[in-house]
């Protein structure tokens, strides 16, 4: 079971609120998140509610203030825990959407997805196995994305404004 505390202050200071599970919607627990606490398991906050706009992986560990955890502000309005994965993961990336074009299979971390395959527009993928993390920039830098198992048939089902993916990371304990 996981914990995250959400405080509205930098430095653990101001209003908190703990969190267990997967939330929707945090907006009446707090106005603003200035600092985080992790004390276990591995969490995504999201800016907005639904899970939606900037996303912020977040592993056990104390975050003083937004910037710590690449944040562009103090807005934070829904979180999911990530489950724990200790077996396999595969998943594979497609150059098309709907699962067209060129396809590759990933089963490993990759830093930079154009010096491995050529190329940074990812269409649509598959998650078999595992939870990943699409990093927009190479060397897991920039903004990031939860691809959870499923289909996603367009970079928007993954919250993305554009193809680019610059890395890919797995989420393993």
């Amino acid at each position: 079971m996981g914990k995250i505390i959400f405080y509205e202050d930098r430095n653990f200071q101001g209003r908190n609120y703990e969190c267990s599970s997967e939330c929707t919607d945090l907006h009446s627990h707090f106005n603003r998140c200035n600092s985080i606490r992790v004390d276990s398991g591995d969490w995504m906050v999201y800016e907005r509610s639904n899970y939606m706009g900037y996303q912020y992986f977040l592993r056990k560990g104390d975050y003083p203030d937004y910037q710590r955890w690449m944040g562009f502000n103090d807005c934070v309005r829904s979180c999911r825990m990530i489950p724990a994965n200790q077996g396999s993961h595969k998943m594979s990336i497609y150059e098309r959407t709907e699962f067209g074009g060129q396809t590759m299979e990933l089963t490993e971390d990759c830093p930079s997805l154009y010096e491995r395959f050529h190329f940074n527009d990812i269409h649509s993928c598959k998650v078999m196995d595992g939870h990943w993390i699409f990093y927009e920039h190479p060397h897991y830098r920039g903004r990031q994305y939860l691809m959870r198992p499923g289909e996603y048939r367009r970079f928007h089902e993954w919250g993305s404004m554009s193809p680019r993916v610059g890395s890919i990371k797995r989420i393993a304990m």
